[in-house]
């Protein structure tokens, strides 16, 4: 059974890549919050004399957007809803128990989810400036003064302290950037997260959906088995059939042409059951229970042409429906690797997080992948929603593609 590798380097810096775009993203709803918050207290103030009634509906409305978008953003679960338009009256909607959530969230986010997301954002580039800091501080003219803090630098020494300033705050970086930002999802998670009997039918759509999404699956699935049946494995019995009752017309004419007869036909039903076989794989892997999701996984990595990078950490192991989604997910995404990205190198990361089974697979290609419209990665989409999971694809033109799919699996 091959080792399960545990995180390097490389997946660290990973992690860490993705809390730096976390807290930048929190940043891209914290200030049109700020901003939504001070245009709020504008409308409260002209409430008084009656102006601020007509404009509350539109910010309210607003308000919703920006929560919305960070719902989106750091939500699992229930968090991760909508939460659905707002009621139209002005008194409607101060009384909706969503929209004083949104209410409490505003002025934290504002504040807080504002000075976290600066401070998350800011501190690799300071660390990048004031490392780099000798590099460049004598290209400008003696009389400008190029200090970026609170000494004056006249000398190498100074400008050397400006560097150790840079790796002080690289340092800080490194270690608060992930804090950070588990923080700041965490903070918003318990401010938007839905009550549990305030909105039951936002969980219900889900739930309609993801059985659509199982169903269409589903639906899928015995497409692409009858097809493959029907192109293969029953071409070829009938034409063992044929080649069959030929044989016998010459058993007792020709036996020599009789002898050759019979071993086309056995050449054809060693093809059909070849065909069966790989029809039953595709159905549920066997190796999935002889060698587990790591095995499985690392076979495909190995069976891909493009050279792929594998990282695997599934213990515990997840039910048996997801392990196949996750190995049908990985078998599609390498396929597409192989014949659409002309990619040098590939990556495949697969581990266990809480109640989840995240796996990603990257490449180095010419990107331009997506999902819908008729593209190679429908089924993957469809497999994923049925297990009420999600998917994102990256992948800009001129790559590198990046698909993530994270599956619930339960504690």
């Amino acid at each position: 059974m091959p080792r399960e590798r545990t995180p390097g380097g490389r997946h660290l810096l990973r992690r860490w890549w993705t809390a730096y775009r976390h807290l930048a993203g929190g940043l891209g709803t914290a200030l049109p919050a700020a901003a939504l918050l001070g245009w709020l207290l504008v409308v409260a103030l002209l409430s008084l004399v009656g102006v601020g009634l007509l404009l509350a509906p539109a910010a309210l409305r607003r308000l919703r957007a920006v929560a919305d978008r960070e719902r989106a953003r750091t939500g699992e679960g229930a968090a991760a809803l909508p939460a659905g338009p707002v009621p139209a009256p002005l008194r409607a909607a101060l009384a909706d128990p969503l929209v004083r959530q949104d209410l409490r969230w505003l002025p934290v986010h504002a504040t807080s989810g504002l000075l976290t997301g600066l401070v998350g954002v800011l501190l690799p580039v300071y660390a990048v400036r004031d490392a780099t800091f000798p590099l460049w501080w004598r290209l400008f003219p003696a009389d400008v003064d190029t200090a970026p803090w609170w000494w004056a630098v006249r000398s190498w020494s100074d400008a050397g302290a400006v560097a150790l300033l840079g790796l002080v705050w690289a340092a800080l970086a490194a270690v608060g950037v992930p804090g950070l930002a588990a923080g700041q999802a965490a903070l918003g998670r318990s401010l938007l997260r839905p009550p549990v009997d305030t909105d039951l039918s936002l969980r219900v759509a889900q739930l309609t959906a993801t059985r659509a999404a199982a169903l269409d699956a589903h639906a899928v699935e015995l497409r692409r088995i009858e097809r493959s049946l029907h192109d293969g494995a029953q071409n070829r019995l009938v034409g063992v059939t044929v080649l069959l009752g030929a044989a016998r017309r010459s058993l007792t004419r020709d036996p020599a042409t009789a002898d050759e007869l019979l071993e086309r036909a056995q050449t054809a039903a060693e093809q059909a059951l070849a065909e069966l076989r790989a029809v039953v794989r595709g159905i549920l892997p066997p190796v999935l229970l002889d060698r587990g999701l790591a095995g499985a996984v690392t076979g495909l990595a190995a069976d891909c042409p493009v050279p792929c990078h594998v990282e695997v950490d599934v213990t515990p192991r997840a039910p048996a429906s997801v392990e196949a989604t996750a190995y049908f997910v990985v078998a599609e995404a390498l396929t597409n690797v192989a014949r659409h990205s002309a990619a040098r190198s590939a990556r495949v990361l697969v581990q266990r997080r809480g109640a989840d089974l995240r796996v990603v697979v990257g490449d180095d290609g010419r990107g331009g992948a997506g999902a819908g419209a008729g593209s190679g990665l429908d089924g993957v989409l469809h497999r994923v929603r049925a297990h009420d999971g999600r998917l994102t694809v990256t992948s800009p033109p001129g790559g590198p593609t990046e698909l993530e799919v994270v599956l619930p699996c339960g504690s």
